[in-house]
């Protein structure tokens, strides 16, 4: 399967790609990440505890979730279509001596045909708002859940407010992230997402907004879903 037949934009992976080598220093463009990784890994082990489970990481770049979830003792694959940032997510499980994670280069809906309810977590961070096709993404994620198992989504709404805070305040005031990060029209509502999630077999269990403070550097879950928010579904059974 080439990368042009799959749910990806070229463009997209080749953004990330540029930054790979960049990924795991925490000074970095993907600072943010960084930051905000203990938050979603806590809420993410609070809900579905990781030790003992299998665990899929969609759209994993170079491994900032998938590592931490290895390390709470989760058996995890990540999986991308970025070449260069699985290959920085390789490196860095060798080097820090991660145990029980690995990465492949393979689409979702590929992976979600080869092996159907196979995990017992699957997590999509941050990249549903960056494929041409969110609703084919989130039904392969609930394909590869076993029936009960958990889904998480984490991505951003669509309005105004999310406009001038996660595009122009982010990556053009405070310089977060770098410009052209993220396109305002693929944002998704809530609304769109417990669409799709309904139609894939997920019933939503929770649903939590985050604030970031950027004087602090730190995020925290709100019931303010209006910029970033994150799902927690489980799949029928």
């Amino acid at each position: 399967m080439t990368e042009t037949a799959v749910n990806a934009d070229p463009s997209e992976l080749a953004k990330f790609s540029d930054l790979a080598h960049r990924w795991w220093d925490p000074d970095s463009e993907f600072r943010p990440l960084h930051e905000l990784n203990p938050l979603r890994l806590d809420w993410i082990n609070s809900l579905a505890p990781l030790a003992g489970r299998k665990a899929v990481d969609v759209g994993c770049g170079g491994g900032i979730l998938s590592d931490s979830m290895a390390r709470k003792g989760a058996q995890v694959l990540g999986i991308d279509l970025a070449d260069k940032a699985l290959k920085v997510a390789q490196l860095h499980a060798l080097e820090a001596g991660t145990p029980n994670v690995e990465y492949r280069k393979v689409a979702v809906e590929q992976l979600a045909a080869e092996q159907p309810g196979a995990f017992d977590v699957v997590t999509c961070m941050e990249m549903l708002e960056h494929v041409p096709e969110p609703a084919s993404v989130v039904n392969a994620c609930a394909t590869l859940a076993k029936p009960g198992g958990w889904v998480f989504f984490s991505t951003l709404n669509r309005n105004p407010k999310s406009f001038l805070l996660a595009v122009v305040g982010a990556e053009y005031v405070l310089n977060m992230l770098p410009r052209g990060t993220h396109e305002y029209l693929k944002f998704i509502r809530p609304s769109e997402l417990a669409q799709w999630s309904r139609s894939a077999g997920l019933a939503w269990e929770q649903l939590r907004g985050m604030e970031y403070n950027p004087i602090t550097r730190r995020y925290r879950l709100t019931g303010d879903t209006s910029v970033n928010y994150l799902v927690a579904a489980r799949k029928h059974v």
